[in-house]
């Protein structure tokens, strides 16, 4: 027996991305230290929304066309500019977007600091105007946070029933036709990820308790993101993987994709904080930036000199973090123009992750790479008054 779309009831109202958001948004939310996508970026997704005459998937707010647009950033015939939310290549967008389209759920994988939780997170925002149907995979998460769990209070008073029963994110986004989303898969036990094994293939979640099913409706999908770092620990089954495409979000490939992905992100992030503005310390993220891609890379930039790697990941999540942090303090105990002993400290924090091992190659970098470098004699003395 199939329970009827309107029986899962949803716990919050999600107003539709052409309703006007950027007027209809809660104070609170307009408060929030980091805003949803959706209401980040509601003046965009409504542009986008008013101009797009392309055909659109069933109960999507966009078309293809316009979710990739939203992602990778243009300007639309009317002058509107939308900003890039991805720097990297379009065709890895495309494929993302097109595998939502379909009946297929989509993998994004890569290392740590790859957008992987960005990328998902704003797609959801973009064809469904809710990115908030969140499962958040650990170790410890319940069968339940996939399916559905139960209001004991409601259980013991009255046995199991439509009233007891609490929906899971999952379970909302195939009741409505939305799109769910799945964080860090693989860290997930792999008993509750083959959860996920009917739901995708069959499209339907059985309630046994009550001798019914939910149907996903037209519109439903998963986005799952996976760190490829963490293979081993719970590896998806073959059955599971053949149920999603995945995507495979690579590294910036330059120096300078890299630095503009940081000085974005950092002058989203320091707008909400009021921190100096990012152009005034574009030459401290380049030097950021440099570092970690030459340790992680393990070879200088001009190819000459061999490096070891430390044990962090220096992804560009982490030289985001330093940069915002280095502002911090800029602006607080110094002149508000970021300086190399602002970034010095989260530097060495993010290099130094192994006190022995990592604190050698560290000090190996400075002397045999800073240190010669021209034009970087202040940001040598400010790495070695903190590594002292």
């Amino acid at each position: 027996m199939s329970v009827p779309v309107a029986s899962v009831e949803p716990t919050t109202v999600r107003p539709p991305v052409s309703e006007g958001l950027g007027e209809g948004v809660s104070e609170s939310a307009g408060e929030a230290l980091r805003p949803h996508a959706e209401h980040a970026f509601a003046a965009e997704l409504t542009a986008l929304a008013a101009q797009d005459d392309r055909p659109r998937p069933a109960r999507w707010r966009l078309s293809p066309w316009a979710v990739a647009t939203y992602l990778l950033g243009g300007t639309l015939p009317d002058g509107t500019v939308i900003t890039p939310k991805y720097v990297g290549p379009r065709r890895i967008v495309e494929v993302a977007v097109t595998t939502l389209a379909t009946d297929r759920a989509l993998l994004l994988l890569g290392v740590p600091g790859t957008a992987k939780t960005w990328v998902s997170e704003h797609l959801a925002a973009a064809v469904s105007g809710d990115s908030t149907l969140l499962v958040q995979g650990t170790a410890g998460t319940p069968e339940e946070a996939i399916r559905y769990g139960w209001n004991y209070a409601q259980l013991l008073a009255h046995g199991p029933s439509r009233d007891a029963l609490v929906p899971s994110p999952v379970m909302r986004a195939m009741a409505e036709g939305m799109t769910a989303r799945v964080e860090e898969l693989t860290r997930i036990p792999a008993d509750v990820q083959d959860t996920l094994i009917t739901i995708l293939s069959e499209k339907v979640l059985p309630i046994p308790e009550l001798g019914q099913e939910v149907q996903a409706v037209r519109g439903f999908n998963v986005i799952a993101t996976a760190n490829d770092r963490d293979r081993g620990v719970n590896e998806l089954s073959s059955a599971l993987r053949r149920r999603f495409n995945t995507v495979v979000l690579p590294l910036p490939e330059s120096a300078d994709a890299e630095v503009d992905i940081v000085s974005r992100r950092v002058d989203q992030i320091g707008r909400s904080l009021d921190l100096p503005a990012v152009p005034e310390g574009i030459d401290e993220i380049r030097r950021v930036v440099t570092v970690f891609r030459e340790l992680r890379d393990g070879v200088t930039a001009d190819g000459r000199t061999k490096l070891k790697s430390p044990s962090g990941t220096l992804s560009t999540a982490e030289a985001i973090s330093v940069v915002t942090g280095g502002l911090a303090l800029a602006a607080h105990f110094g002149d508000g123009v970021l300086r190399a002993s602002d970034v010095a400290a989260g530097i060495l924090g993010a290099v130094v992750r192994d006190p022995a091992a990592d604190r050698v190659i560290w000090q190996e970098y400075l002397e045999a790479v800073v240190r010669e470098r021209d034009g970087w004699k202040d940001f040598y003395r400010a790495c070695r008054e903190v590594s002292a």
